[in-house]
């Protein structure tokens, strides 16, 4: 039930972010959170998806506290509910509808029709990336515009690329989507300037497309002709209004480009792909060998999940071995078989099992902390920092989910997110210092 001096003080709060934040901010982050219910203990907020949580406590935690009730922790008394909607929406999207692409580019990309929202397994590691490109497809130009996905080889940034190429295409029409590699990009604009047709160019990529999807940033590096070309198409359609994402396998800051071109890319959301756990490494091979009406026994999807960690393109690569050696012997599936067949792609030397035991100790050894404390409650400076060190050390080093990892903290899966996004934050700013003393940390681990 809502009461009226809880919603004035929600629109109190509203008022008082709105006058200190950019407009795109405050449209893309508040303005699609919904009052559900509310009382003088506490208040139920509609949200579209969980990063938006993610960034109102991040951002105005201490600005809710002052504003909204707080519970027996100091912590703002909200329950956020996502919405369910959108969920729904991707398993109900209609079928492929061909569409002649209106382009006068010969480089673009055909978008593959493997790579939807349907079929990107989802688990901790990629669950608001997923989140996000998904709300970019739903909101082109009006939600993480640019949206920049990074991570590493095979971990799904293409797919998401292409997910959001069919979304738009096949619910907005009337939408022009150029979906695009760097490559291409560059090798378009040097048969332009050889052709004499660079203004033809320019036009097209600065007024005629109204998403444009572009893969593996990475490659501008040390062009600068080049970049400063894409640099002023960027301006131009973001000033439009116009969608753009990028994927690259290095955060902007650590890419070699310029600073305009750093902060053009980090003017929307940055988001990361991580390396999926182990449960998830299962359920995708699972997926892939569903497709290809192969039966794994999860014993044996266990074992190929626990010693192909890298990426997802190994364990396509290793269900699709699998699958002809299957068809041609007319064999069953077995751990015996797996390791004749897919010798050279197994890790051979299992990588060393860390506790989050041995994290704390080591995160205590190594910024003079108790791990009593960085267990308990205390959130002073001293122990607020080595504690969400840990935490993100166990995301990275540590094959369990969020939940699980949350739980050997006492905190929420949440919690550990938020930590492993700060950390890799200050990270990805340079901070030295905290870089010297992660290395320090892991160098430590177990002796």
């Amino acid at each position: 039930m809502l009461t009226c001096d809880t919603c004035e003080t929600w629109t109190q709060f509203l008022q008082f972010v709105k006058s200190r934040c950019s407009a795109t901010a405050f449209g893309n982050w508040l303005a699609p959170i919904n009052v559900l219910e509310s009382t003088s203990e506490g208040i139920k907020l509609e949200i579209p998806n969980i990063f938006v949580k993610e960034y109102l406590l991040s951002n105005y935690k201490q600005d809710l506290c002052a504003f909204l009730p707080v519970n027996a922790d100091g912590e703002p008394a909200i329950e956020f509910i996502v919405t369910q909607s959108k969920k729904t929406v991707i398993h109900t999207a209609p079928a492929p509808i061909e569409t002649v692409e209106l382009t006068t580019s010969s480089y673009e990309v055909k978008l593959n029709q493997n790579y939807r929202f349907d079929n990107f397994i989802e688990g901790p590691t990629n669950q608001f990336v997923k989140s996000a490109a998904f709300g970019v497809a739903a909101r082109p130009g009006q939600s993480y515009n640019p949206l920049f996905i990074h991570g590493g080889v095979g971990l799904g940034k293409t797919h998401l690329l292409h997910s959001i190429g069919h979304y738009v295409r096949e619910n907005f029409k009337k939408l022009r989507v150029q979906c695009i590699t760097t490559e291409a990009f560059i090798n378009d604009l040097v048969d332009s300037l050889r052709n004499k047709s660079i203004d033809r160019m320019k036009k097209y990529y600065r007024s005629d497309i109204d998403v444009l999807l572009v893969d593996d940033i990475q490659f501008l590096q040390n062009r600068l002709n080049f970049e400063e070309e894409f640099c002023n198409m960027f301006e131009a359609l973001i000033n439009q209004g116009k969608q753009i994402v990028i994927t690259s396998d290095k955060p902007p800051s650590q890419l070699k480009l310029s600073e305009r071109m750093i902060a053009r890319m980090e003017w929307g959301l940055v988001a990361h792909v991580g390396v999926p756990e182990l449960e998830t490494r299962v359920a995708i091979i699972q997926h892939k060998a569903q497709q290809k009406g192969l039966i794994i026994p999860n014993n044996v999807a266990f074992f190929i999940a626990e010693h192909i960690y890298n990426n997802v393109r190994q364990l396509e690569g290793a269900v699709n071995r699998l699958s002809a050696h299957c068809r041609l012997l007319n064999t069953q599936i077995t751990e015996e078989l797996v390791e004749k067949t897919l010798r050279e792609m197994l890790q051979q030397t299992p990588r060393q099992r860390i506790s989050v035991e041995q994290i704390l100790k080591s995160v205590a050894a190594v910024f003079q902390v108790r791990v009593s404390d960085l267990r308990g409650s205390v959130r002073t400076k001293e122990v607020a920092l080595p504690r969400q060190v840990a935490m993100y050390l166990a995301g990275k080093l540590i094959n369990e989910s969020l939940q699980m990892l949350g739980d050997s903290f006492n905190r929420t899966h949440s919690t550990i997110l938020h930590a492993i996004k700060n950390i890799e934050k200050k990270m990805a700013e340079g901070d030295e210092i905290l870089k010297k003393q992660i290395h320090m940390v892991e160098r430590n681990i177990g002796n």
